[in-house]
């Protein structure tokens, strides 16, 4: 060393550490220390408008990815943190998936914290980054610490994919034997995921599941009966499996309902109710269609049926799920009996949660045992009365269910009194329906049926679906003639005092007076009351009220127009009010005014025979229902209509004097000359006959390719199929004898065809002898 130099002085490593320091310093002074996560929340919560808050977010999140972009790792951890939050809020934080994987890779536990955090934030199976932390996660599950082992169970049931499941099964199903219970509890939970993800991997987890229901630890137990729950859902093998470990699971349950006190697992009084919950499931999903392993269980629903609180809503909770296991397994009646008593006792909670779930339960169990629910009706028709929109809904939806012939009468006031109540117009428009629908299913007769149709018109208003009004109209008309008069006079009357324009109303009413008004005016009590003229104030007010809609004006002005050939003398009145829709600004109506105009002139011969009463309107709708849309009742009732209307037009046809009814059943007619005379049919067109637009010009036969449908023993039978004139079809059967020197005799032909109402029954037996290499056709 050299004497004049200072004693232990390095200058250039000193040197270097000094350039070292001062750099140090510079970036310490070009890039501050970031602002803790804290800090970053109270300046975003002390924002006062979003563009305040964007401003500041956008500021951090400029600051963060210079950070990143340095690969600073002494802050990472804590910029990342502020990311996370910034990406709870709703802002983009795509931009940290890589720096959530450098934390990953950290030994410090706080790093791998907030790394895994954010890997189950912004990572998902769709990403392909996440499949760089695989080799972490397999090395995390195989650290000693066991709050790392949680993190990457926890990760792994949150983002694996089905490859990266596959990949760490085994891993998984190690851990689910470990002797620390935190461990097996982590495991177990990521065991669900991976089964829910990837079914095939139940048999990897099946041994080590089978030791978790002889867990006292209640958190791994209460995992292993979630993962048990999921693989009997997704696999029946494994259902028919764990049906073996029943009366395990009714010990358990038995256990914690006879438990006492217990500081460590008791919610409100209740031994842990969350164990008890999820055994419930449980035992509802083995014992469902299986009368030997519900019979196991039958006692021990019992119990917790009876011996559990109902003041606290832990208690409630629990008979719930023991509800829906008694009506869900083959229990025995008594037992039913006893779950729709407390779903009852559930309607008389003031919480409405717990009133609701009660009301949607007894819908579901009201097609099971009908008897014990109608027990509670009086309680349900109470819930109509409910201020809460959902409770009343559900309420009415089960009266809806609750109705049958015994007690349809008073079901159905109570329904008409919650339309009129109701101030939701969706109620009143689907109660109404259902009414309708109860009124034709349970009616005791016609007179009661309609009378409640009208009140279900006059109490939902204009909330009435179509449906109400056609299916109203048709029984009107297929009832006899006195109830016809009575019916009409009630429409008359609810007309007459109708301030609020409901538009269903006026169309019955106003198709009710055109067809039947002439029997109300002359042969009802209104006989020496009402006038001619009375009445076409009426209509004079209907047809040119500005708040009735075209489809009500259009009931007004035919059921005017049939009025003229009921009424005795009105009928200058009616043709003037005709005329003025003549040059009405609608165009429908204004052809109607045209066309109606002339059959008080040009037509007036024609007008008696034309707008004469309809005669009963077929209820067809129930055989709709009860058919399918593709079966041959339906395709026989949809022909049946086609032809219906081709013969009401060739009758319309006959009536008018014209040869065109006579030429439209010949094949080899001229289009043309039935096309001439359309001008006519137009001029009628919106009167109740159909218009010739609608009417299908027959075609010529079709005749399709002949068909083997039998070919044995010598015998060879052919089809062939030719569609008729009207619709039909003509099968010509030939029979070959193909045998050598063989005659076949009794040889017996049977044909049946449907019955349906466009066919007739046809049995058709023929005993024959078909010699050798005969034909034979029929």
């Amino acid at each position: 060393m050299n004497p004049s130099e200072p004693h232990g002085f390095n200058a250039p490593f000193n040197m270097a550490t000094i350039k070292q320091v001062i750099n140090e310093a510079v970036e310490r002074v070009r890039m501050p220390t970031p602002v803790r996560l804290r800090d970053l929340i109270r300046h975003i919560r002390a924002a006062r408008t979003a563009a305040e808050e964007r401003a500041v977010v956008n500021k951090e999140c400029a600051l963060i990815r210079a950070c990143f972009r340095e690969d600073d790792s002494l802050w990472r951890c804590r910029n990342l943190a502020k990311l996370l939050y910034i990406h709870m809020l709703g802002y983009p934080a795509h931009f940290g998936q890589l720096e959530c994987l450098k934390l990953i890779a950290s030994p410090r536990f706080t790093d791998k914290r907030i790394g895994y955090l954010g890997a189950m934030l912004l990572l998902d199976e769709r990403q392909d980054v996440h499949l760089l932390i695989t080799n972490s996660l397999k090395n995390d599950l195989n650290s000693t610490t066991q709050f790392v082992v949680g993190l990457a169970l926890c990760t792994l049931g949150a983002i694996a994919s089905p490859e990266m499941a596959r990949d760490l099964a085994s891993e998984i199903d190690r851990l689910a034997r470990s002797p620390n219970a935190y461990i097996r509890k982590k495991a177990a939970l990521c065991a669900f995921r991976v089964v829910r993800k990837v079914p095939e991997s139940i048999e990897i987890f099946l041994p080590a599941t089978r030791s978790l229901l002889t867990e006292k630890n209640h958190g791994v137990l209460i995992t292993g009966v979630t993962l048990i729950t999921e693989m009997c859902e997704k696999s029946p093998d494994t259902l028919a499996h764990f049906k073996k470990l029943v009366p395990n699971l009714v010990r358990i349950l038995k256990n914690l309902i006879l438990a006492g006190y217990s500081p460590e697992h008791d919610v409100s009084g209740v031994s842990d109710p969350f164990l008890q919950v999820k055994i419930l499931r449980l035992l509802r999903i083995l014992g469902r269609g299986d009368p030997e392993t519900s019979e196991a269980m039958n006692d021990v629903l019992a119990q917790v049926a009876t011996n559990t609180e109902t003041t606290k809503n832990v208690g409630n909770t629990i008979l719930y799920e023991t509800v829906l296991s008694i009506m869900d397994i083959q229990s025995e009646s008594g037992l039913r009996v006893l779950a729709i008593n407390i779903l009852g006792r559930f309607l008389l909670n003031n919480d409405k949660n717990i009133r609701y779930v009660a009301l949607n339960t007894l819908l579901k169990t009201s097609a099971k045992d009908l008897s014990a629910v109608q027990r509670h009706r009086s309680t349900i028709l109470e819930c109509l009365k409910d201020p809460d929109v959902s409770i009343r809904r559900r309420a009415m939806e089960l009266c809806v269910a609750l109705v049958n012939h015994s007690n349809v009468r008073s079901m159905i006031t109570e329904l008409l009194l919650f339309v009129e109540r109701s101030p939701e117009p969706e109620f009143k428009s689907v109660c109404s329906s259902h009414i309708m629908h109860c009124a034709d299913k349970f009616s005791p007769d016609n007179k009661w049926r309609l009378e409640t149709l009208l009140r279900v018109i006059v109490a939902a208003g204009n909330n009435v679906r179509d449906d109400v009004v056609s299916s109203t109209i048709q029984l009107i008309s297929d009832s006899p003639r006195e109830l016809q008069a009575s019916i009409t006079a009630d429409f008359w009357r609810e007309l007459c005092v109708d301030k609020i324009d409901r538009q269903p109303l006026v169309q019955v009413a106003m198709w009710s007076l055109g067809e039947y008004g002439d029997i109300m005016l002359y042969d009802s009590e209104f006989a020496s009351k009402l006038t001619e003229e009375e009445i076409l104030d009426v209509y004079q007010r209907m047809l040119w009220a500005p708040q009735n809609n075209i489809v009500t004006k259009q009931y007004a002005l035919l059921s005017l127009v049939k009025l003229s050939t009921r009424f005795k003398s009105a009928l200058q009145r009616i043709n003037r009010m005709v005329e003025q829709f003549g040059s009405h600004l609608h165009i429908e109506m204004q052809q109607r005014g045209v066309e109606f105009t002339a059959l008080f002139s040009q037509y007036d011969h024609l007008r008696p025979s034309l707008l004469e009463r309809m005669p009963p309107i077929p209820n067809t709708k129930p055989k709709m229902d009860e058919m399918g849309g593709d079966s041959p009742e339906m395709e026989s009732l949809v022909i049946d209509q086609v032809v219906e209307q081709q013969d009401s037009s060739n009758a319309l046809l006959l009536l008018l004097g014209t040869s065109t009814a006579e030429t439209a059943i010949l094949p080899d007619t001229n289009i043309n000359s039935i096309e001439n005379n359309q001008d006519l049919l137009d001029l009628l067109g919106g009167l109740d006959g159909p218009s010739l637009n609608n009417v299908d010009i027959p075609k010529a036969p079709i005749h399709k390719p002949s068909m083997t449908v039998f070919e044995k023993d010598n015998l060879k039978i052919n089809f062939e199929v030719e569609q008729t004139i009207d619709g039909g079809y003509e099968i010509l059967m030939t029979a070959y004898n193909f045998s050598n020197n063989q005659t076949l005799d009794n040889f017996v032909l049977q044909a049946a065809v449907p019955k349906v109402s466009a066919c007739h029954e046809n049995l058709m037996k023929n005993k024959q002898h078909l010699s050798p290499h005969c034909r034979h056709s029929c």
